[in-house]
């Protein structure tokens, strides 16, 4: 017996090493961590239970079966992120460059059918090479077997993908159908194809980081919902979104103490928005003084930076803030925005978490660019998120609600259930100049009577009292109560009902 057990302790710490302490230390040297070293960080100390850690590739051509490791490039299995079950995967780069084999594949679908099974997170982390070439079709099955499973678990339980390496051709695919994308700058880099095939194609040079580094991706593409600086810091801020985070969409999102009074005020916001209605004023100072201790984990914050999206917590529950951002843009809609807060709302709708809406927005960014880019679908998207939403949706108006931007951003008319105003509030069809120019075309060659003209617009419309009094607005609210009066108001919604008609599903205009 104590032989067998022997022989199973040298086994366990065969498949540990992976590809050896030469490839370990090469991870090290690029400031990577290992697979295991990875997981360790991510899950709560001891909880970590693996799956699968003896399986073996079967390919047998181009003397691949001479070259056998344990765990086939992938760590599998679940343990707890602050006592809470998660299912975890981890690329190994030590094991023939954690390509994925048919094996491989196998491991991970494992865990993706247990964690909908059960009701749990997935979080994998991606240091890959792609498919294992050798292995031909079968690792391409595998990767499709996989993508079945991301789509199999959308909006049934979160799915979280971290790129700390290399993540090419199929790899890419499954993160991009998961909630959530981080990389890690500097280390990882996503791509459909690399850089020696875009020059063979089209003849551009471009390096890896230039093709798909984390800054590429997380600023201008949006592929990537943030960038960390090493490993550590993103495994971190991963422990800490998951705290935000339901286990399943048959659960409520999680709740913790408070530490931060409800009934707290802020009298500072009283002069948040200037005196100067163009002016601009940075929006995530109200989340952070209304959120519970200031807490707010912003989601993409490098993207589409005219909206700000993230999770915080009001009186101890999780709920997702949306707002126009008038640092940036003056807070306008445009292609980038309108994709980011859609995506953002759909997930918040899907796992149960409440929706606070802050606006200010003039309006939808004007321009061929924007037209020629779609920018009708893509402003429908947000439309369609916000009206099809059934989660408690809370917005308070700070400034500017103009047009049809009024309208999509979680307005009264799309099932918003408390809408709320703040006195500076200006809700109309357009700004009062331009107004003024169009309804008195005819005395537009007179700059003072047209100056005139839209003082008399102003003063009628750069008010929340007209939607007030149509009932489009719930309460004009101070300033300084914003924390107080949500909280009461979530209190109220916490037993919400609400659903929409029976369909297979809908058709978000993609």
């Amino acid at each position: 017996m104590k032989d067998v057990l022997l022989e199973l302790e040298r086994r366990r710490a065969a498949a540990r090493m992976g590809g050896g302490e030469a490839r370990i230390a090469k991870q090290h040297e690029k400031g990577k961590l290992a697979a295991r070293e990875r997981l360790e960080l991510l899950l709560d100390e001891g909880s970590f239970e693996e799956w699968d850690m003896f399986v073996e590739h079967r390919c047998t051509d181009f003397g691949m079966d001479q070259q056998k490791i344990p765990g086939d490039g992938v760590v599998t299995g679940h343990g707890t992120i602050n006592g809470r079950l998660v299912y975890v995967f981890a690329k190994d780069f030590t094991v023939f460059g954690g390509s994925l084999s048919e094996t491989h594949a196998q491991k991970i679908v494992k865990i993706q059918k247990a964690a909908i099974q059960n009701g749990a997170p997935v979080i994998g982390l991606f240091d890959a090479g792609g498919a294992r070439i050798q292995e031909g079709v079968a690792s391409l099955g595998g990767y499709a077997d996989i993508f079945l499973q991301n789509v199999m678990a959308s909006g049934v339980v979160p799915q979280i993908s971290v790129i700390m390496g290399p993540c090419a051709g199929g790899d890419v695919y499954s993160p991009a159908m998961t909630d959530f994308i981080f990389m890690v700058k500097d280390t990882s880099y996503m791509y459909v194809t690399g850089p020696d095939v875009v020059k063979t194609v089209t003849n551009e040079v471009v390096t890896h980081e230039e093709l798909g580094g984390a800054t590429v991706h997380a600023r201008k593409s949006g592929v990537a919902d943030g960038a960390f600086e090493n490993d550590m810091e993103a495994l971190v801020q991963m422990r800490r979104l998951v705290g935000f985070l339901p286990l399943s969409n048959r659960e409520a999102p999680p709740v913790r103490p408070s530490y931060d009074d409800p009934e707290r005020v802020e009298p500072s916001l009283d002069t948040l928005v200037p005196g100067n209605p163009n002016k601009p004023y940075d929006i995530r100072e109200l989340i952070e003084k209304t959120a519970d201790e200031g807490d707010f984990f912003e989601i993409a914050p490098d993207y589409g930076k005219n909206i700000v999206t993230g999770f915080g917590r009001l009186d101890g529950a999780p709920v997702g803030f949306v707002a126009n951002q008038p640092m940036s843009l003056a807070g306008v809609l445009d292609i980038d925005a309108s994709r980011k807060a859609a995506r953002f709302v759909r997930f918040c709708d899907a796992f149960n978490i409440p929706i606070v809406t802050f606006v200010d927005v003039p309006g939808f960014l004007p321009g061929t660019k924007q037209e020629y880019g779609g920018l009708i679908k893509h402003g429908a998207k947000l439309l369609f998120a916000y009206a099809e939403a059934t989660v408690p949706k809370l917005t308070v108006i700070t400034r500017k609600a103009y047009g049809g931007a009024y309208d999509v951003m979680s307005s009264k008319h799309l099932r918003g259930d408390v809408n709320y105003a703040w006195p500076t509030a200006q809700i109309a069809v357009m700004g009062a100049k331009g107004a003024a120019e169009i309804i008195f075309r005819a005395e537009a060659g007179d700059p003072a009577k047209i100056e005139a003209r839209a003082k008399e617009y102003e003063d009628r419309f750069a008010n929340p009292f007209v939607a007030a009094g149509r009932g489009y607005i719930d309460d004009v609210i101070q300033p300084r109560n914003t924390r107080l009066r949500l909280i009461r108001a979530l209190r109220t919604l916490k037993n919400k009902k609400a659903s929409n008609p029976w369909k297979k599903h809908d058709n978000i205009p993609l």
